[in-house]
């Protein structure tokens, strides 16, 4: 799950992690008393979208007066952004952040996430930060700095000092950037967290560190465990369909294509995409119906596939080990009749009861087709695109 930066932020405070002044304001109205709440005569109005790049998107505007801060909140709000972090989406702008304005001498970048090379918490930093990070990581990798944190002992303040003086921060800045990854090593570990990204965590002029944006992702198999992030859910920047999916335990992402995947397991839905490009076609979505699969289920799985309307034909690919190929079969055929399937249904049964599955699925009297392997089925899918076109 993904979080907005004002969101960012206050999880930041509530670890102790010092960040610039700001509001949340969905107004023009409140973006003005925002503004007036907090010291000085220089702030900055932020679109908040789960994207970044929101700078070269237009989204981030420095006002001077408060009727600029009113003229730029009024520009955004109500409106939507695209940026080259956002996959060609444009996303609702229904809030701004109005934060103080900084004089900044140098944007760093820091960043918490998960290396499943190392298995470890890992912290990567850069002197040279901003929105050209990713340019730097390919063009100059050695401005690249990391920490894997050894779980069992932890996070500890040497290695902290030790990254700040490879960055080139003094002594009162090293001491600073301690405090601060020291509260993120906890707040990444506390609320089970998948990514923590200040970009820039810059040097003021005055020599100071500040945390001037920040980017939070949580791993969604933990939410139960914590009802306070999941509060702060923004479901209107997501794919409506993913939502949806969400609701019904279906793991679902929307693609580009136009043949509809529901697969049963991660790992067989990605080689099933994969194997569908390879015969020429084009996977419409990314669909696991999990392992225990209902008839219920997999009728609301059809459902998410033909809310799109790019989907020409549906590729089935059941192996069942957990599941039963029967209960897919009775899920299939009431999904084509309950839903009024009118694109072709290209099924795979493999595995525990599926010999009943197919004749469930023969002797329906439905115009389903039958594949006697993935790379069979792939070919049908593909096929029946064509001929549809």
């Amino acid at each position: 799950m993904n979080f907005h930066e004002y969101q960012a932020k206050q999880l930041f405070a509530d670890y102790g992690i010092a960040v610039p002044a700001g509001r949340v304001a969905r107004s023009p109205e409140e973006a003005v008393d925002a503004a007036k709440a907090i010291p000085g005569n220089l702030w900055v109005v932020k679109a908040q979208i789960h994207a970044g790049g929101r700078g070269k998107a237009g989204g981030v505007k420095l006002a001077k007066t408060l009727d600029e801060v009113r003229e730029y909140a009024k520009a955004m709000l109500g409106t939507r952004m695209e940026t080259y972090q956002s996959a060609g989406v444009a996303l609702p702008i229904d809030s701004v952040l109005i934060s103080e304005g900084t004089d900044i001498a140098q944007e760093l970048y820091l960043s918490v996430l998960v290396d499943r090379g190392t298995q470890s918490v890992t912290f990567i930093a850069s002197s040279e930060g901003g929105v050209e990070i990713e340019k730097t990581a390919e063009e100059n990798p050695d401005a690249i700095q990391t920490l894997n944190v050894n779980f069992v002992q932890g996070l500890q303040p040497y290695q902290c000092r030790d990254m700040g003086f490879a960055l080139g921060l003094n002594s009162k800045q090293v001491n600073q950037l301690t405090r601060i990854m020291l509260g993120l090593y906890r707040l990444f570990n506390e609320k089970d967290l998948a990514l923590v990204e200040l970009n820039p965590l810059a040097i003021l002029k005055d020599g100071s560190l500040a945390v001037l944006d920040g980017k939070v992702n949580s791993d969604d198999n933990a939410s139960f465990r914590h009802p306070d992030l999941v509060a702060m859910r923004d479901i209107r920047q997501e794919d409506e369909t993913e939502v949806k999916a969400s609701q019904h335990d279906l793991n679902y992402v929307t693609m580009d294509g136009n043949i509809g995947c529901m697969v049963n397991g991660a790992g067989l839905a990605m080689a099933t995409m994969d194997v569908i490009k390879l015969n020429g076609g084009e996977p419409a979505n990314f669909l696991d119906v999990g392992g225990g699969a209902t008839k219920e289920r997999v009728t609301e799985a059809f459902k998410l596939i033909l809310s799109s309307d790019r989907v020409k034909a549906i590729f089935v690919n059941i192996f069942g080990g957990i599941v039963r190929n029967d209960v897919i079969a009775e899920g299939i055929i009431a999904a084509v009749k309950d839903v009024g399937v009118k694109v072709p249904v290209v099924v795979r049964l493999e595995g525990t009861n599926v010999e009943e599955g197919k004749k469930l699925l023969k002797e329906s009297g439905l115009a389903i087709i039958a594949a006697d392997d993935i790379n069979d089925g792939a070919k049908k899918a593909v096929e029946a695109v064509k001929q549809a076109a």
